[in-house]
């Protein structure tokens, strides 16, 4: 994998098929699409930022790059996309072979422009967030709720501009500048929850044209179109000025007055607070990096977007609901979430969601919202667990683990004429920028060349699907660029600074299919593929899918006699790809036994963002193993690495596990590691008649995993769980669910002494192999 690392830490782009089919027929042949992930804010240690605007052809709009042929006599450039010829302009005079511009360096191929100094001014618009609080809650919740809001306030910028609103029956917006007003006593808004309220409505109650009429015709958006900016500054205020009034609100933000009869759930209208928080940025902040961060601890029943009905006699729909298309709820709902993401996309906003309840929220009808305007979605139990406290906190924090946020970007590729754009999966919304780069076939986000990321951060992960447009093999032509194609990446975006900037990747790969296979790659454009499926496509299955394309491409790829299974072996760029394949299958990506709708649509939605590294631990966790024999060693995910003298770290993205052996685990309990002069003799685990200071390795060896686990938590988003347990204790469930069966209670497979049984009926790999072999070479 190496050289595909090296590649990604180039430019920030891993492909499957790095060497690419030639034809429409060997593409459609070769089973994993042509396709690639691309993260746009890929962090680079020297990434050059040029401060003037770059160099455009003429014919396709393509920007300078270094692949471009260029004449330095003729002071003329031929753009690689179309070969068009382009005159340099009259600052470019003085270039030659000695003499570059950054934009031509060969090393440069991706590299960012920033507005000229004297534009920065204009450019500069300050952060915008607008908290959208639940306030049904227990006053317990509503306590942890509280201090998370409180302490992710003083981490904000000084001129981020902040907005409150909180909902439960009603929607209440909060006035924050109201000592302008000259009674200096704080006012509140207050809608009912049970309709829709228009944009027109909403501006009208809130007073905006007070002092001045309202323009007869136009878009009313912002101070350009007649709002004063003293009437933005009543609900939208710099964190500066507003923080006692905030501090004083969340306060007295006490649980929703309305009392809920026991056979009831609890009436909250979060679609309509959504939608107010979308019309009021609308108002005041049009086209600026704005987010709504919407807090939510229990399913909406009140209003559009509603996901059930108070009576709890009604239980909220299930996967099975949703097959049998017998959830009453969900079609109007999701059809309400996605008029409000158009909204959003269309003025450039984010919702940002943080769901904690024991209960569904309605993540899976939200899903479209939050998804194409590039929010983040934190998903726990409460208000108070860790999950939703330092997610949170990583929102604002600055330093080595900053998100690196991002706003108001847009999205466009270019590629050579023999290829087709078919579609983006990932957090992003289609600009429907149709032309001759688009494919008739689509998947996701497609019949666009350009797409909107309201939101995205430097891990932020597109995965872009393309078409072969060639019929047939190239004729055998002189020219060294017959079997190159290009691709080129623009990501226009507000930096965090509130200026603009655009990045450019530039990419050149090989024609012909002989090599260049990117395992990791492949398993992460199937999952997001299978995934889109899955939620896309009635009576789709997955299982049977992933089978059948995992034993076309081992057809295609081995090496084996016909009919005969022990002939068959995969050359090292396939030899990892089933093991992946094996574990998406068993993954939360597919299985959606025991999983809620909002849970799936969770797991789901920080697949389609994340990069390729951490999309693989979420297919295939990790396992590191501690013992006293040894020091750290990965470990395979194997039930027969269970032992009772070792310590297991799994990582499996959303939870991290330390797992105990029980003799691990007795001697902790026993408290080894506290005694500090304790010495072990002649102990079976240790050669016969080995004597040392057993507890500080004892203690040292309980450390290091807690260690590794801490260091994980700090660099990723959302945070996951952290699980401690012991061997054979109830939460070890976490790290058995994810090991290979090699060993189950009717496998016949002999245990090791201390080990432990999986109790499934799952296959394991070697027998999952052993009918991929067989089923291979027929």
């Amino acid at each position: 994998m190496a050289e595909f690392l090296d590649l990604e830490s180039k430019d920030g782009v891993r492909m499957p098929w790095n060497v690419i089919p030639g034809t429409k027929q060997e593409s459609s042949n070769s089973v994993i699409p042509v396709s690639l992930l691309y993260t746009p804010l890929k962090p680079f240690p020297n990434l050059p930022i040029l401060p003037y605007s770059p160099l455009r052809c003429r014919s396709c709009r393509s920007i300078l790059n270094p692949f471009a042929v260029i004449d330095y006599a003729a002071k003329i450039w031929i753009c690689p996309f179309c070969f068009n010829r382009n005159h340099f302009p009259q600052h470019y005079a003085s270039i030659s072979d000695a003499n570059l511009p950054a934009e031509l360096y060969p090393e440069y191929t991706t590299i960012e422009y920033e507005p000229l100094p004297e534009l920065h001014a204009q450019n500069h618009t300050p952060l915008v967030y607008l908290f959208v609080v639940d306030n049904c809650l227990i006053e317990e919740e509503i306590g942890y709720l509280k201090l998370a809001l409180s302490q992710a306030l003083d981490l904000m910028p000084d001129d981020a501009l902040i907005g409150f609103i909180t909902f439960g029956s009603f929607v209440q917006v909060h006035e924050l500048g109201f000592s302008g007003g000259g009674s200096g006593i704080p006012k509140c808004y207050v809608f009912k929850g049970s309709k829709e309220v228009s944009k027109d409505k909403v501006m009208e109650q809130l007073n905006f044209f007070d002092r001045k009429p309202k323009p007869a015709a136009g878009v009313v958006a912002g101070v350009r179109d007649g709002l004063t900016s003293e009437s933005i500054a009543r609900f939208l205020l710099p964190a500066s000025e507003c923080e006692f009034t905030l501090n004083s609100l969340l306060e007295e933000l006490q649980k929703d007055p309305w009392g809920v009869p026991s056979d009831q759930r609890a009436s909250r209208c979060t679609g309509t607070a959504l939608s107010i928080a979308a019309h009021v940025l609308g108002a005041c902040v049009p086209g600026s990096g704005a987010r709504i961060m919407a807090f939510v601890g229990g399913p909406s029943t009140e209003g559009p977007g509603a996901i059930v009905s108070k009576n709890l006699s009604e239980p909220i729909r299930s996967h099975k609901d949703l097959d049998k298309d017998s959830a009453p709820y969900y079609h109007k709902a999701v059809k309400f979430y996605e008029g409000l993401s158009k909204q959003l996309v269309h003025q450039g906003h984010i919702v940002d969601l943080f769901a904690c309840a024991l209960d569904q929220v309605g993540l899976a009808e939200m899903k479209v919202a939050v998804e194409s305007t590039g929010g983040l979605v934190v998903l726990a139990e409460s208000f108070g667990h860790s999950v939703f406290k330092d997610s949170l906190k990583r929102v604002f924090q600055a330093g080595e683990h900053d998100l690196g946020p991002a706003s108001n970007g847009i999205f466009e590729v270019s590629c050579s004429k023999d290829m087709k754009i078919q579609g983006i999966l990932g957090p992003c919304a289609s600009l429907e920028k149709k032309g001759l780069l688009c494919s008739e076939t689509v998947i996701g986000q497609g019949n666009t060349s350009a797409w909107k990321l309201c939101g995205l951060d430097k891990a932020t992960t597109l995965c872009i699907y393309f078409d072969i447009a060639k019929k047939e093999s190239p004729d055998a032509i002189g020219e060294a660029t017959s079997n190159l194609f290009y691709l080129q990446f623009l990501t226009y975006y507000q930096h965090i600074s509130g200026r603009m900037r655009l990045r450019i990747s530039t990419i050149s790969r090989r024609w012909e299919l002989i090599a260049g296979f990117d395992q990791e790659a492949a398993a992460v454009t199937l999952a997001r593929l299978v995934s889109f499926k899955m939620e896309n496509e009635a009576e789709f299955d997955p299982i049977r899918w992933l089978d059948r394309s995992l034993i076309r491409l081992c057809s295609k790829y081995g090496d084996y006699q016909k009919e005969n299974p022990n002939s068959f072996s995969l050359s090292p760029r396939f030899s990892i790809f089933p093991q992946f394949i094996f574990h998406l299958r068993r993954s939360q990506f597919v299985q959606v036994f025991n999983n809620s709708p909002d849970e799936t649509a969770y797991f789901r939605m920080i697949l389609n963002r994340e990069n390729v590294a951490n999309s693989v631990v979420m297919i295939q966790p990790s396992l590191i193993s501690y013992s006293l024999q040894s020091p750290p060693e990965p470990a395979l995910l194997d039930v027969a690495s269970v032992a009772p003298d070792r310590i297991l770290l799994l990582d499996s993205y959303f939870t991290i596990v330390i797992f105990h052996g029980q003799t691990i685990a007795q001697w902790r309990k026993a408290g080894y590691q506290d005694q500090p002069d304790y010495k072990l003799f002649d102990c079976s685990f240790f050669d016969s008649g080995s004597s040392f200071l057993f507890s500080q390795e004892f203690a040292h060896l309980l450390q290091v995993p807690k260690d590794d686990a801490n260091a994980l938590i700090k660099e990723r988003f959302p945070v996951p769980r952290l699980v401690i347990c012991d061997q054979y204790g109830s939460q070890a469930r976490f790290l058995l669910a994810k090991l290979n069966p090699s060993a189950t209670y009717n496998s016949g497979a002999s245990m090791a002494p201390g080990g432990d049984l999986i109790f499934t009926d799952d296959v394991s790999f070697e027998v999952f192999l052993d009918h991929l072999q067989r089923l291979a070479v027929q």
